[in-house]
């Protein structure tokens, strides 16, 4: 009878054996990157349109990652289901386009029309496929051929190693596109403006406070008005600025540092001369990294020609999900 310990042990055989098979078979096609591979890229950076990538089955799931990277990294592409192309989704297809299709066989009977289709009309068409001789890869303009090793389970029939190589070669295509294009994080964060990658690409602007919400006085600003625009604004801080020049700041701790007098001085007598502070494009993870170096929960933002246009408060980042 196998025991708990043993039936553990078995398990975490098969799971080694699996992924060093994978990665045999990764670093395989590293070594030798399939031939064809440059002017893949070449006609999908040419093509005026999209890239149209298919695929059945588990070649299908790896196709519709494929297509979701390439439009997430800079090249407009979209998933196309071979079913559905044949009952009227070829019209999806334009001459403008170019095919990436998978099938690691080359002989899927659903992607028939499709490569029909592509042949008629003079589209480019590039092939993922295992086996170079064919009908897939025969009617490609170019064939990526990925490296002919077993899959990784026991019967050598569920499709691992296959569609991890496929779907490893989708990236390679997708982040060098994303090189050629020069695709930036600017760029990234046009794609993604949701979840917590959307926020690692915020602007100060985005978030900041400005206009009429800004605790702003003058250094002639009496303390006495200088609390009740501190109070009234809530920020706990107070700009000292002169037409739009930022001289300095005014934060709970000055007041605790001049409470002899305090009520007899003016704000330029107080304020902490020269602060620390931000641009409006700034990135909010790097405004929050000064906040956090110089221990402050709010800071000032400045433009380009050093003019006090916003504030930013710690408490807007947490908001916008940046920690």
């Amino acid at each position: 009878m196998m025991t708990i310990a043993t039936k553990s042990k078995h398990s975490t055989a098969t799971a080694i054996r699996v992924l060093n098979a994978e990665a045999d078979a990764l670093r395989a096609m590293a070594l030798a990157l399939p031939r064809g591979f440059e002017n893949s890229i070449d006609l999908m950076a040419g093509a005026r349109g999209r890239v149209i990538v298919s695929g059945m089955g588990k070649s299908g799931h790896i196709a519709r990652k494929i297509a979701a990277t390439l439009a997430s990294t800079g090249t407009p592409a979209m998933f196309l289901h071979p079913g559905e192309a044949s009952h009227g989704d070829l019209g999806m297809v334009t001459v403008d386009d170019v095919c990436l299709l998978l099938s690691n066989s080359g002989e899927t009977r659903e992607m028939s029309d499709l490569i029909q289709y592509t042949r008629r009309f003079d589209i480019p068409m590039i092939a993922i496929t295992r086996v170079e001789d064919s009908t897939l890869a025969r009617q490609s303009d170019v064939a990526l051929i990925l490296p002919d090793m077993p899959e990784a389970c026991a019967i050598g029939m569920a499709p691992t190693t296959s569609t991890t190589c496929a779907l490893a070669l989708g990236d390679a295509l997708a982040i060098t596109m994303m090189e050629e294009r020069g695709f930036m994080a600017d760029s990234f964060h046009v794609f993604h403006p949701g979840g917590k990658l959307g926020a690692q690409f915020m602007r100060v602007s985005d978030v900041m406070h400005s206009g009429d919400n800004l605790p702003i006085v003058s250094p002639a600003t009496t303390m006495g008005e200088t609390l009740i625009t501190m109070s009234a604004k809530g920020f706990g801080i107070a700009a000292v600025a002169e037409d739009d020049r930022l001289y300095g700041v005014i934060t709970d701790g000055d007041l605790r540092r001049n409470l002899d007098g305090l009520m007899d001085a003016d704000a330029g007598q107080v304020a902490t001369p020269n602060p620390h502070t931000a641009t409006p494009n700034m990135l909010l993870s790097e405004a929050l990294g000064l906040m956090n170096r110089y221990k402050i929960g709010a800071i000032m933002v400045v433009d380009g020609n050093s003019r006090l246009c916003g504030l930013l408060h710690i408490h807007d980042c947490l908001r916008a999900g940046v920690m």
